[in-house]
């Protein structure tokens, strides 16, 4: 085993990660020999996580989702997916999940995985440009959907309603958490925003008013 240590904006330290075993094999081949990123394999790995997880996947189901939020929700890595299904709505669910960069397959080639990866280690984010206007367009109309006339939002995000649909049915913030794929942290932040939002004093004031207004 060996300890990652950062080596700095222009050679991340990266892993793969896809239960396909050739296109595992194949994308080692592509970056191995790639002098700007360090390859490390998963086995390898002792004390310190990857600047970046290169996720590989054909669309966005429940499997993928689990494992996407569990590699983004430490905070610590952040998540590079390669994706077959790169439509608007597969994105978006990536998008939900914390994905920092999203390259279709068919134009996964070395160049531009290397790019991607760079993009996302430095902080920044990576979209596919042909989906980069629907995507704004389709958080635009989400959040016009949260806003009554004056503004003022009144509704709930996805993620926001199935926290507190688990919260009315008596679980506490670590069920939550674990059922969610989740942090602990993240349910906490995500009950906090709902109670300051609204001005709740507690989350039983939180869920009686979803359900009065039917949110969950």
């Amino acid at each position: 085993m060996r300890t990652i240590t950062p080596t700095g904006q222009n050679r991340p330290t990266v892993i793969i990660r896809t239960d396909d075993a050739i296109t595992k094999a194949g994308l080692s081949t592509y970056l191995r020999h790639r002098p700007e990123v360090d390859l490390v394999k998963n086995d390898e790995i002792s004390g310190t996580v990857p600047q970046v997880t290169l996720v590989v996947a054909d669309t966005v189901n429940d499997d993928v989702r689990v494992l996407l939020c569990s590699t983004t929700r430490s905070g610590t890595t952040r998540t590079v997916l390669v994706l077959a299904d790169c439509t608007e709505q597969t994105v978006f669910k990536a998008v939900g999940c914390g994905v920092a960069g999203v390259v279709p397959r068919s134009e996964a080639t070395p160049e531009r995985l290397v790019h991607v990866i760079q993009t996302v280690a430095a902080g920044d984010g990576y979209m596919p440009p042909s989906l980069v206007k629907a995507l704004m367009t389709e958080i635009g109309e989400l959040q016009n959907e949260v806003r009554d006339p004056r503004g003022r939002l009144t509704a709930l995000s996805s993620r926001e309603a199935d926290v507190l649909r688990l919260v009315a049915e008596g679980l506490d913030t670590e069920a939550i958490a674990k059922q969610l794929a989740f942090s602990p942290r993240t349910i906490k932040s995500v009950l906090n925003a709902v109670m300051n939002r609204f001005q709740f004093r507690n989350r039983s004031q939180a869920v009686a008013y979803a359900t009065r207004q039917g949110l969950i």
